[in-house]
């Protein structure tokens, strides 16, 4: 069955987004679709003499099912780790949303699956008059929410919540992404975003720094929910 696609948004930057969306790549992958990666916008790139790199961008890319142009995971990336609506500035640029949905096109029409991964927060700026929620809402794409597990993430994943909700986009769910090994009552923690969200987690992944190619183990995801989630 041919699926259209996650948008993968989290609470903060450096929340765990491209981990979370590798980790749901490998297990749509698993269940026999096609799946492609794609960062529409990435803030903090390199300079390879031809193009602006942008490692998030690249790993999406090297997990893919297919081998898809650059240009289409990655429309823009700016060399500037900044907010990307301050980042394309630097370099001149403007990101449109028609090239963003023209090339999202192209990648859903060779793959089962599209996987989209945001750029910082929910409400970060990508242009003067577009934020990664119009992004997300302009795809019409079933979003999953990656809260970092840390001391405050209660109060921001609520508040992210609610702006999702207000949005109208569709919520698929939240992960739970373990990122202080040391947390306090992490489980009361899980607990009371269960309770605030309605939902129990479709994934709670382990505490795994470094390389954001590592990813948790397959049986960690509740494919069965993810699947439905994401069916037309």
């Amino acid at each position: 069955m041919k699926y259209k696609g996650f948008f993968i948004t989290g609470t903060d930057t450096g929340i765990g987004k491209t981990h979370v969306a590798l980790g749901l790549m490998r297990m749509l992958q698993a269940e026999g679709l096609k799946v492609v990666g794609m960062k529409p916008v990435a803030s903090g790139a390199t300079w390879n003499g031809e193009q602006w790199l942008n490692e998030d961008a690249l790993a999406l890319r090297k997990v893919s099912s297919l081998s898809v142009k650059l240009e289409w995971v990655n429309p823009y990336a700016f060399e500037l780790p900044a907010s990307p609506h301050i980042a394309a500035k630097k370099m001149g640029q403007t990101v449109e949303l028609s090239s963003l949905l023209e090339a999202f096109a192209k990648l859903a029409e060779v793959a089962d699956c599209v996987v989209v991964e945001g750029v910082g927060g929910w409400k970060v700026p990508i242009s003067d008059h577009l934020d990664v929620s119009d992004l997300a809402s302009a795809l019409e794409l079933p979003v999953l929410l990656v809260v970092g597990l840390r001391l405050g993430c209660i109060s921001h994943a609520r508040l992210t919540h609610e702006s999702m909700v207000h949005s109208g986009v569709k919520l698929a769910g939240w992960i739970a992404n373990t990122l202080d090994p040391g947390l306090l009552h992490a489980e009361a923690v899980i607990e009371t975003l269960c309770r605030e969200f309605g939902q129990e987690p479709v994934a709670i992944l382990p505490f795994q720094p470094g390389d954001p190619e590592v990813h948790g183990h397959l049986e960690e995801w509740n494919s069965t929910e993810i699947l439905r989630i994401g069916r037309p």
